[in-house]
């Protein structure tokens, strides 16, 4: 293979060309305290992000070795102490590296930051005074260190060198590029060959060769020609360069960069980004500088719509042609604000004359954040075509309206925005409502609206309504104009029409309808929905539709407080679940993906001791920033849902187990990807909540398993002890699966949440419910969920979140155990994505759960007894107290005989009383003799005490009825 020239220049004794010597790029490198004086040890070389581990190179100066034995390493954190084995030295003159990231017995490793430190420290006992320190606030793609070895200043290495010199020179073939070409100077000046040092640390030019299309003419760079990280140097060669001609570099028989070229440019050929770029013509000479864009041609395609917080089924750039004819996108790329996040269009992504193109997340291969970029540029992956960025997600969308940046009224994906008043028409009462008949306006904007003015109108244009002056519709709320009302008011007829237009007269909305409507006339789903029959009339609420479970509201006090040192929690807190005695919370945060545990200090949520920042989670090679976005307290450890890896890759939706008995960053025991059951997931709108939910409960609770169709065995899943319940950000659904060895696991149950996204799942004990929250987009909602009479998840209610709450991008929450009652209520915490405020932690209550309380004595029914012998009777439940379930039979065994021990046949009447009412159900069953089972009536859905009483009428009429009755608890879960 070719092979360089040798070289064997010194850096102390060459001139360097250009700024920047030993300056890192993308940080600043902080002050170094200098060695002390009791040590020739140095820290010489730190790799914090260039392989599998971080390690620390320590350097010998002196002419003896020296035993570090028990001398310490730490990072910023002074918790994270590493002691040096037994038995390290470093040789007079040699080096001795430490993978501070790796546990060994009896240290726990950490690993190095972005923006962090070393400190090198005397053994404990002997004082804190660092021996040496170096610290950074940016990464570094090689390592840093000392130049020259031991004594010289950190920057930026040209490679890892481990237990050897550093690399304070490049090679110039890794980082010397041919930068900008003049061939044809307008100007008659000479023509010239602009190199570029693209490392991150000087590289040494001397003797290198440059040519043209001919081997014959060449130029040699004179010795002692130094170029600093990212400066130019200008090769004015011997010999002109052709119209169709190319300019070569060489380091001996090897070549490091070339450029040819067939035609003369009218300004120079360049790259651009300088030494990356792809050569164009430049939009002018830059000689010994930095290049200016390139002036390419670029179609008129604008990026328009932006949906950054979870679509269907996930994040979306949409892209408008603006022109007269179709443009051919294939090969263009897409990307946000992080360089790495970068997607290629495929073949056949055409953007029609006028038209539209949405580039969906699963194209894109990750997701768009909370404050981002959408980019698209030409083929050569750096000329912009268009941009735009935003900050904090929209509730709806971000779009184009005119030349304004905005959000949207309503999204409207792969169509001309919606730029309208954020006002529609929302509700319509005809027929003889209260007062009478009224209008209801909707404000689906983010911003308070002013309606002052505006004029509701039916189909007579002389029907007039004017809104108030002063009349104001909060973001997201609701007015009614009482049509009606007045000496001017009007009243809304069978077959009308209600009309809505700005002070200027304009039209914004209307609806007609020709007939009155059972109920009201309203939007499904509220404000953005097509009008139908409503469900019931909610003036000045959110609209009631078919379907919809009703929303209730919160079941507990309106209060919330924040529950947080302010700016504790920058952003990305998720999931949250409380220890099982309810002392602690498990937290778990997106970015950086860590778990955080927090206990009570007075009235707020604080870090345990030692918990300071969280702790990294990792996956099982210990590689990867886990997305952990939800967290719940498994048979056999911690449990987290996460979207992807935040260091790349796309979409990875894992459940991971954890050990959080030590200490320093956590590497999953185990993970389940359930990437083949979400197939075109987004990257970032993949899993969010999860809960475990015990074996026990859901064989009492009867839950059908999906797999089979039979009730659900935990005898078909020996590894499993329970069930994980998952949410889904982009499609609103449940999963629920039991989990094998080895990464194996089987769906046995699913279900639709009724939201359009599912941000936390939480299993409560103490009712056997399963509670699935909906973030802002669904106005904080949470509906629960037991399993009904068919074995299958259904919802019973649906909480409005309680009034004392803020709209919030709460993608958390938590309920402390029964056990945790204090006065009627208990605990629940809610964790804040965006840290409003500067809280991320925020906290109420619900109402705890009551158990059974014995009922006012009723007494038994007066049954005729026409016979004269005794019967025998034997029923299960005997006891006084038993449970049933809400919305399902009880089952009783039964037996009767004579008092002769006579075989008896007859009928067994059960019967519910609900305790309290005058409520009572009754079922008869044919008894032939023996033991056998029968049951109650179905148990109403309603959590009460019911007596049951159980009356046998023989068939022979000279045996006496027997009566039997006690009473029941109902509750969902069939038990306290």
């Amino acid at each position: 293979m070719p092979t360089p020239r040798t070289r064997y220049a010194a850096l102390g004794a060459l001139p360097l060309l250009g700024l920047g010597l030993l300056a890192p790029l993308g940080a600043q490198a902080a002050e170094t305290v200098a060695p002390a004086a009791v040590s020739s040890v140095v820290i010489n070389e730190i790799a914090q992000n260039s392989g599998d581990t971080d390690w620390v190179e320590l350097h010998n100066t002196g002419s003896t070795p020296v035993d570090v034995t028990g001398w310490r390493l730490l990072d910023n954190d002074d918790t994270r102490d590493f002691p040096l084995a037994t038995g390290s030295v470093v040789p007079a003159g040699g080096f001795l590296s430490v993978d501070v990231s790796e546990d060994v017995p009896g240290r726990e490793g950490f690993g190095l930051g972005r923006a962090d430190m070393v400190r090198l420290l005397l053994p404990a006992g002997q004082g804190d005074t660092p021996v040496d320190s170096y610290s950074w606030t940016d990464h570094t793609a090689t390592t840093y260190g000392r130049c020259a070895d031991g004594t010289g200043a950190f920057t930026q290495t040209a490679a890892p060198t481990r237990d050897a010199a550093n690399a304070c020179v490049a090679e110039p073939a890794d980082v010397v590029r041919i930068n900008e070409v003049e061939s044809s100077d307008p100007a008659g000046g000479p023509d010239w060959i602009e190199l570029v040092n693209t490392g991150s640390v000087p590289v040494d030019l001397s003797g290198l060769v440059v040519k043209d299309d001919n081997d014959a003419r060449t130029d040699t760079i004179p010795a002692g020609t130094v170029l600093a990280p990212g400066a130019f140097h200008v090769v004015e060669p011997t010999f002109g360069l052709g119209g169709a001609d190319e300019a070569r570099v060489l380091d001996g028989d090897l070549l490091v960069d070339r450029h040819a070229w067939t035609a003369h440019a009218t300004t120079t050929w360049g790259r651009y980004p300088d030494g990356t770029g792809v050569f164009a013509e430049t939009a002018a000479a830059t000689r010994g500088a930095a290049n200016l864009p390139v002036a390419a041609a670029t179609p008129d395609v604008v990026v328009n719509e932006v949906e950054s917080s979870g679509g269907t089924p996930g994040d979306w750039i949409e892209l408008l042609n603006r022109g007269a004819s179709d443009v051919d996108l294939s090969g263009y790329v897409v990307g946000d604000s992080d360089a790495t996040h970068r997607a290629v269009l495929p073949a056949g992504s055409v953007a029609p004359a006028g038209g539209f193109l949405v580039v969906e997340e699963s194209t894109l291969g990750f997701g768009l954040g909370s404050s981002d970029q959408a980019r698209l540029f030409l083929p050569d992956g750096f000329t912009v075509v268009d941009e735009r960025s935003w900050s904090g997600h929209a509730p709806t969308t971000y779009g184009r309206c005119g030349d304004a940046w905005v959000v949207t009224t309503s999204p409207t994906k792969g169509a001309a925005n919606d730029c309208g008043a954020p006002v529609r028409i929302n509700e319509v009462e005809s027929s003889g409502g209260t007062p009478g008949d009224w209008v209801e306006i909707v404000n689906n904007g983010v911003e308070p609206f002013d309606l002052s003015g505006w004029v509701v109108s039916d189909d007579d244009d002389t029907h007039r309504f004017v809104v108030p002056a002063g009349t104001v519709v909060p973001a997201g709320g609701h007015w009614v104009a009482d049509v009606d009302a007045g000496e001017a008011g009007f009243g809304l007829g069978g077959a009308d029409t209600a009309r809505l237009f700005d002070p200027a007269g304009a039209l914004v909305d209307s609806y007609g309808w020709t007939a009155h409507a059972p109920t009201t006339w309203g939007r499904c789903p509220d404000g953005t929905g097509d009008f139908a029959a409503t469900a019931a009339p909610t003036r000045g609420a959110v609209n009631q539709c078919a379907g919809d479970v009703v929303t209730e509201p919160w079941p507990g006090p309106a209060e919330v407080r924040t529950a947080d040192p302010a700016g504790t929690y920058a952003e990305n807190m998720s999931g949250l679940v409380f220890t099982p005695d309810g002392s602690a919370l498990w937290a778990v945060q997106n970015n950086p993906g860590s778990l955080h545990r927090l206990v009570r200090s007075g009235e707020q949520w604080v870090a345990d001791a030692g918990w300071t920042g969280g702790r990294a989670l990792h996956y099982a090679d210990g590689t990867g920033n886990v997305d952990a976005e939800g967290v719940t307290v498994g048979p056999d450890g911690l449990y987290v849902a996460s979207e992807r890896n935040n260091d790349g890759g796309g979409s990875r939706p894992s459940i991971l187990r954890y050990d959080v008995s030590g200490d320093g960053a956590f590497s999953a025991t185990g993970e389940w990807n359930l990437a083949p059951e979400l197939p075109g997931i987004g990257a970032n709108a993949g899993l969010e909540g999860i809960t475990w939910v015990p074996s026990s409960v859901l064989v009492e609770q009867g839950l059908v398993d999906q797999s089979t169709g039979a009730a659900y065995d935990p005898a078909r899943y020996p590894d499993a002890d329970g069930v994980f319940l998952v949410g889904v950000e982009a499609t609103g659904d449940v999963l629920a699966y039991a989990l094998g060895a080895s990464g194996t696991f089987t769906r046995v149950a699913s279900f639709a949440s009724g939201f359009p996204g599912v941000m936390e799942v939480q299993h409560d004990p103490a009712t056997g419910a399963v509670w699935v929250y909906c973030d802002e987009a669904c106005g904080g909602r949470t509906t629960l969920f037991e399993v009904d009479a068919s074995g299958a998840f259904a919802p019973t209610v649906t909480h409005a979140r309680p009034a004392g709450m803020p709209d919030i991008a709460n993608e958390g929450l938590a309920l402390a155990p029964v056990s945790r009652c204090t006065d009627g209520l208990r605990e629940v915490v809610w964790a804040d994505d965006s840290s409003t405020d500067g809280h991320a932690i925020r906290t109420g209550a619900i109402t705890c759960t009551g158990g059974p309380v014995d009922p006012e004595p009723e007494p038994e029914p007066e049954v005729p007894a026409p016979g004269s012998l005794g019967t025998g009777s034997s029923i299960t439940p005997a006891p006084q107290w038993r449970y049933a379930r809400t919305g399902a039979a009880k089952p009783i065994a039964v037996y009767y005989e004579g008092e002769d021990r006579a075989r008896l046949t007859g009928t067994v009447y059960t019967t519910l009383r609900q305790a309290g009412t005058g409520r009572l159900i009754a079922t008869a069953h044919a008894y032939g003799g023996g033991r056998t089972t029968v049951a109650t009536p179905v148990v109403p859905r309603v959590k009460a005490s019911y007596q049951v009483v159980v009356t046998f009428v023989p068939d022979d009429p000279a045996y006496r009825t027997s009566v039997r009755s006690f009473w029941v608890w109902a509750t969902p879960t069939g038990r306290p």
